[in-house]
């Protein structure tokens, strides 16, 4: 099913690769020495775990640099990391930065929503494309660099994550797709099982399935997810809610066109068959194939998954494929 290309204004026009069938535009895959930036976009920074996911990252050969902002808490508002000013200027300012490879958030939360607007996104499609890492809140990132800069990107654990910090195979799995990416292009997990039988291609997208509710509406938000293997998860949402967030989306016209669904981690979420009652009812009439459980998202160990390239979604074989490595060779 060919991606839908919605309509933008001409700062908003994302720069595709290859076509709807390429997806969109892979930066470049790390390397030992190159330099990476740690920005705090949402709620305040645990220092320790910061220390320790630093720790991660640099014995990995890389030079880490904590953006200026990371270990702010807001004058008022003790639920972000920081002015809203602040923590867009540092992400900015990483983004814009030529001796930048990546920029990683250190957590999620809340606060993307608050700073976006903030963003010079004509300043920042201006320069080469580096990678984005992060999760949850950072879903709001992942679809305005998508939109607006046309960049693929990563759902994946950031430096202060606690999964990052204390699961090998999370980190190992960052590491790979970051330096091998060839080496990391069929995510599956031992709970990985068809929700909805069915084999799907499309472009991966999607996230923390509150946040891009909440992205509805915004400026720069897609009309729909055609075309896509649409991968969602979430944490502390209750059946019902999670009932209420999926709803929206079919009525807002959000999953109209999906090819397929690939769903991740409801920790905190109520009792698993309660969740996959609702997934049933909610995304079944879609009429595409669902995926149980790849294992990414806010559980305690998790995969990175690549958003804004090709893949093709298994349903009864548990994988999703990417055809593309997520990111592309070094020039």
């Amino acid at each position: 099913m060919a991606q839908h290309t919605p309509e933008h204004t001409p700062e908003q026009t994302p720069a595709l690769l290859g076509g709807s069938a390429g997806g969109l535009t892979r930066p470049p895959r790390l390397a030992p020495g190159d330099r990476v930036a740690v920005v705090a976009p949402s709620s305040p920074i645990d220092a320790v775990r910061l220390n320790a996911g630093c720790a991660i990252l640099r014995s990995w050969g890389l030079e880490v640099e904590v953006a200026a902002h990371v270990l702010d808490t807001h004058p008022r508002l003790g639920h972000l990391a920081g002015r809203d000013a602040d923590r867009a200027a540092d992400l900015q300012s990483a983004w814009l930065d030529p001796g930048v490879a990546a920029v990683i958030c250190a957590r999620g939360g809340y606060g993307v929503h608050r700073m976006a607007d903030l963003l010079d996104w004509s300043a920042m499609r201006a320069v080469p494309p580096k990678v984005l890492v992060g999760f949850s809140d950072a879903t709001s990132l992942h679809e305005a660099f998508a939109q607006r800069i046309g960049v693929a990107t990563l759902y994946g654990p950031m430096a202060a994550a606690a999964s990052f910090v204390t699961d090998g195979p999370t980190a190992e799995h960052l590491r790979r797709t970051l330096f091998d990416p060839a080496a990391a292009t069929v995510l599956t997990s031992a709970t990985a099982t068809a929700l909805i039988p069915g084999q799907a291609r499309g472009i991966t997208a999607g996230g923390c399935a509150s946040v891009l509710v909440a992205d509805r509406g915004t400026p720069g938000a897609r009309p729909s997810f055609e075309g896509t293997v649409l991968v969602l998860e979430d944490v502390n949402e209750q059946p019902y809610q999670l009932d209420r967030i999926l709803t929206q989306l079919l009525r807002s016209g959000a999953l109209e066109g999906v090819a397929g669904v690939a769903l991740g981690s409801w920790e905190g979420c109520g009792r698993p068959e309660r969740v996959r009652e609702v997934m049933l009812d909610r995304l079944g009439p879609l009429g595409v194939p669902v995926l149980w459980e790849l294992g990414f998202g806010h559980s305690p160990s998790t995969l990175t998954v690549p958003l804004g390239v090709p893949a093709l979604l298994d349903a009864d074989a548990g994988a999703l494929t990417l055809e593309l490595p997520a990111l592309a060779e070094r020039p």
